[in-house]
């Protein structure tokens, strides 16, 4: 998938650390790292509002380092509607400079999401802090914009 692929549509790109399995320890390290915590809120919110997002010419994919296996079980697992894509070697992080952060070792995207339309960046939200209201901030600022 390339952002600049017109043939694409518009879309939101959400991009997200990573999304915990069920089975998953949360440390209390990680939830002390701001906008960490919230990638399955996220997730659902999205899922949620996907017809909404999808009345104003936007389609819904989320981002992150895991594997594209991890991404298909949280798919599945989470009932979401749209793809969850995987980038584990950063490169839209090397292509656009989006934050990231380190932890335990593994470099991992800061929540932020791209508003792409006519195959440009028409909105960037970088280090979004509260995950699980995002989605529909972020949809109620789309719709002040149409």
């Amino acid at each position: 998938m390339r952002l600049a692929d017109t043939s694409l549509g518009g879309f939101v790109l959400f991009i997200y650390p990573r999304i915990a399995r069920p089975d998953d320890q949360v440390s209390a390290e990680w939830l002390r790292i701001p906008g960490a915590k919230g990638c399955t809120a996220e997730s659902c919110e999205f899922r949620d509002l996907v017809d909404d997002f999808r009345e104003l010419g936007l389609l819904i994919y989320g981002l992150s380092t895991q594997s594209t296996a991890d991404q298909a079980r949280a798919v599945q697992h989470l009932r979401l509607s749209y793809p969850l894509l995987s980038d584990p070697e950063l490169t839209l992080q090397r292509g656009l400079g989006l934050p990231i952060f380190t932890h335990e070792g593994r470099q991992l995207y800061k929540r932020s999401t791209l508003v792409v339309r006519a195959g440009a960046i028409a909105i960037a939200q970088l280090e979004v802090s509260d995950a699980a209201s995002h989605p529909h901030e972020l949809l109620a600022l789309l719709q002040s914009l149409a």
